[in-house]
């Protein structure tokens, strides 16, 4: 029952009780809390934007508390706040006894995206509740949760729950889940950003609909609220529609009108290579990030992989050995234990820094940090803010954080996020739809768990946002899939894993019931690997590809400690620790992250004022020499033109491009250009490509003129051409091996045995093969081509790119010698064929030559 519909929320004794300790504590609410507070007694869901460190946690914690404060509250003591009638009085008392009775349990499910966040949240919440004299548990349950925990919580759940997805999808695989969800008046979704665009922003949206579907079945007067929190987002209104597509909720946005201080500002070199290349200005920049770490009580150094992070730890300590103790490394792959511990040593200020991946991006509140550095670029906006957003993380503190270019050209972009950010130019986040494997194994799960009626389960799932196109048959399809397989498998058992028992759909046989709990969850990747000392403990973990390229007494460096590795046992990389200074840093799967499309569009017009505007970036002027070089040599593109490079050189000929449209726009693009370059005359091409450009390679001249550019960049037929140009059935097939994973089609393993990443890709590729000879209008086949154009080969962003180019002035260049602009591309495609060693000795010759030939042309004019 809600008691505190249509009260004015600061007359309640709920709220007087909350601001008095917020006073006692010297805070006051803001503004988008108090709304937040007021919406939510009125029985509003919704979603709340404002600024990192401004509370966003306390505008939904707080109103959940008040209402619970207010239930407590004597009826009498009520009537004149809510003007009551005497039979209402009646009711209230009535209704406060059966709430001190019965309504014990679960109130408050809190979705988190990182684990690293529950623990913090579960502290912050804790707080609270000591204060305000309120007895409520705070419980985090993930994959971190003890088993002793867990089984704690099955008894008697906590009154606050922070969750991640897969956790909620593993309570719905519970026996009794009502029991669980009987109480709950809210569902909180944090960081809501971070979820809507991926599957497990898809598993959150699924149990949501459950657990309301749960609530109305048993308690149709009931009003479930569901809100999220989230910072920066391009989209804000399509994601409350993804959290809250419900017609018989009242939704609303509340916005901040509150504005977080930024201070971004970069770290410069003191002079600018007119042949710039990814990677080697960062290090040489190292002794200008000290100075900063010192005078800061805290620094967060944040990188874009983990191998990069490897890297830069060790790089600090070679280069001031009095950072031993005082510098840490963070990363998911890092051993849990020594996770807790370097998060609570931020916390108590006794860390000087902490090199990090996006695995403290989201949420922390680390009081002591006032420093954030960025190395290299963050390739979009909203990641960049975030990052900032964990220094000064309190209301009223300025946030700063220092951006350290890789490289030359990086200099543009801060240039371009500064403008971005100014701007409040943020990405969207696209929800993902019609995921059919998540939508299997949600299936399975409750039919693991109290079974499902079809009908009812139907609606509910046809009400998310993510399935709201689902036809009937194709929930007739995945009936047909999870009952008998579907059309080619029907003659395998152990792929008739539901049954239809007293009237609901069920799985009867416990060893599917138990495979299927060990694996519920979306992310699928590279098998991972713990790596243990000889001696005892553990280090972290690695990815089974890149552990299983290492020999016998090769060195490699994790969790910021130089490893040798002596072998493999029992899926555990046994080590000791080396005496080398240098060795391998780990790559891990998914390492270089693309250029967005909004930082995309600001870095054309950057590269348009560096030359041809007056500008008030610092960035732009010490880069200007470069870009005078490259006008010099070749041409300085405005952003209504599209620049094309030819050079001939004893490699062979070049073709570079650069659309400024990101490394897998690129990709793509260049497959696309080379394909249709093969129709004109029958050629063969190599291809490079980085986030501002691309490069074919060929040993024969390049059909290429004025005349045929605009058909090669044209997005007429651009479908079919993509089919023809790239190998689209290899990269579904790819994309399938995920799909399999979830969908329950191949079975991964059991925890310490699981099975090789090149058996999983085996196995899926049979299923692959099979669907495609014999059952073309499989779901789970059709989703492996739609993920495959959308999210990897992103077509409509590579149409959108080549519209745009069909509207630009082509300008062609040939020139005798490497460009600024082309020199990186280069270097990157010699990277991944060569040692450290021979790329160094091939960049200073290629430098040479390209001087050499500049000189000449100098001289001759």
């Amino acid at each position: 029952m809600l008691l505190t519909l249509n009260m004015t929320i600061n007359q309640s004794k709920g709220y007087k009780q909350v601001i008095k300790w917020l006073k006692l504590n010297k805070k006051r609410p803001f503004k988008f809390q108090t709304d937040a507070w007021q919406y939510y007694a009125e029985g509003y869901s919704g979603l709340v934007n404002a600024p990192t460190g401004f509370g966003k946690t306390y505008s939904m914690f707080l109103a959940v508390l008040i209402e619970e404060l207010n239930n407590r509250a004597d009826p009498e003591k009520l009537k004149k706040a809510v003007k009551l009638s005497d039979a209402g009085v009646q009711k209230l008392k009535l209704a406060s006894k059966k709430t001190k009775k019965a309504d014990t349990g679960l109130k408050l499910i809190w979705i988190t995206p990182l684990r690293s966040l529950a623990k913090d949240l579960a502290r912050a919440m804790r707080e609270v509740c000591e204060e305000l004299e309120l007895d409520w548990t705070i419980g985090v349950r993930n994959g971190d949760t003890s088993q002793s925990d867990k089984l704690k919580q099955k008894k008697q759940m906590p009154e606050v729950l922070i969750i991640t997805p897969e956790s909620m999808h593993l309570l719905l695989a519970q026996k009794s889940t009502f029991n669980y969800f009987e109480h709950v008046r809210c569902i909180v979704a944090d960081e809501w950003h971070e979820l809507i665009g991926s599957k497990r922003g898809v598993m959150a949206e699924l149990a949501i609909s459950r657990i309301k579907g749960l609530i109305q079945e048993q308690h149709p007067e009931r009003l479930l609220r569901i809100w999220g929190i989230s910072a920066t987002i391009g989209n804000i209104e399509q994601a409350l529609d993804v959290l809250v597509p419900y017609e018989d909720l009242l939704k609303t946005i509340i916005r901040s009108d509150i504005e977080k201080k930024i201070i971004i500002k970069s770290i410069l070199p003191d002079h600018i290579d007119m042949l710039p290349w990814a990677g080697h200005l960062g290090h040489k920049l190292v002794h200008k990030l000290l100075p900063i770490i010192h005078k800061s009580k805290t620094t967060l150094i944040f990188t874009n992989t983990r191998g990069q992070a490897e890297m830069w730890y060790q790089t600090l300590l070679a280069a001031d050995e009095d950072l031993a103790g005082q510098l840490a490394i963070h990363h998911g792959s890092i051993d849990y234990e020594l996770r807790n511990w370097i998060e609570d040593a931020i916390h108590t200020g006794t860390l000087k820094a902490v090199v990090s991946t996006s695995s403290l991006d989201l949420g922390v509140d680390f009081k002591p940090v006032d420093t954030v550095v960025q190395i290299g670029s963050p390739k979009g906006v909203a990641r960049f803010l975030q990052r900032a957003g964990r220094s000064g993380h309190s209301p009223y503190e300025t946030s700063k954080i220092y951006f350290l270019p890789t490289h030359a050209l990086e200099l543009v972009e801060a240039a371009a996020i500064k403008e971005a950010a100014r701007t409040q130019n943020i990405e969207s986040r696209e929800p993902m739809v019609m995921s059919f494997d998540v939508l299997i194994q949600y299936l399975v799960t409750l039919a693991v768990g109290d079974g499902f009626e079809e009908t009812k389960i139907y609606e509910e799932v046809r009400q998310t946002y993510a399935f709201r196109e689902l036809l009937a048959t194709e929930w007739a399809w995945i009936m047909q899939f999870i009952t008998t397989g579907g059309d080619s498998l029907t003659a395998y058992n152990e792929f008739s894993k539901v049954s239809k028992i007293e009237g609901l759909w069920k799985v009867e046989s416990r060893q599917i019931a138990m495979r299927h709990r060990l694996h519920i969850g979306t992310i699928v990747s590279d098998a991972m690997i713990k790596v243990k000392y000889l001696s005892g403990g553990f280090v972290g973990m690695v990815e089974e590809s890149f552990i299983s390229k290492m020999k016998p007494g090769s060195s490699f460096t994790l969790a910021g400690r130089v490893l040798e590795f002596i072998m493999v046992k029992d899926m555990m990389a046994l080590v000791r620790k080396s005496k080398n200074k240098t060795a391998i840093s780990p790559s891990w799967l998914g390492g270089r992250i693309s250029l967005t499309a909004n930082l995309g569009a600001v870095l054309r017009q950057k590269y348009n004022e560096t030359l041809y505007k007056e500008h008030d970036d610092e960035e732009l002027d010490i880069i200007l020499p470069l870009f005078e070089r490259q006008a010099k040599v070749s041409h300085v593109p405005k952003d209504d033109e599209f620049l094309i490079e030819l050079i001939d050189t004893r490699d062979g000929y070049h073709f570079f491009a650069y659309p400024f449209e990101g490394r897998q726009v690129h990709e793509i693009m260049a497959s696309l250009i080379a394909y249709r370059l093969a129709k004109v005359k029958p050629i063969t091409f190599s291809i490079a490509m980085n986030d501002y450009g691309f490069e074919l390679l060929s040993e024969q001249p390049i059909p290429l003129d004025e005349e045929n550019i605009k058909d090669l960049f044209s997005p007429v037929d651009l479908s079919s051409d993509i089919i023809a140009s790239i190998n689209a059935t290899e990269m579904a097939r790819r994309k399938f091996r995920d799909i399999a994973c979830i969908s329950g089609l191949v079975f991964q393993g059991y925890p310490g045995k699981y099975v090789a990443n090149r058996h999983l890709q085996s196995s899926a590729g049979l299923f692959f093969n099979v669907f495609s000879d014999y059952d073309k209008h499989n779901l789970l086949l059709r989703q492996a081509y739609d993920e495959a154009f959308y999210q990897q080969i992103e077509e409509p962003r590579l149409a959108a790119a080549l519209h745009r180019i069909q509207t630009s002035k082509v300008i062609i260049v040939k020139t005798s010698s490497y460009t600024p602009l082309c020199f990186p591309i280069k270097v990157d495609s010699l990277r991944d064929n060569m040692s450290s060693e021979e790329l160094s000795q091939r960049i200073v010759r290629m430098t040479a030559e390209a001087e050499k030939k500049s000189n000449k042309k100098k001289n001759e004019c």
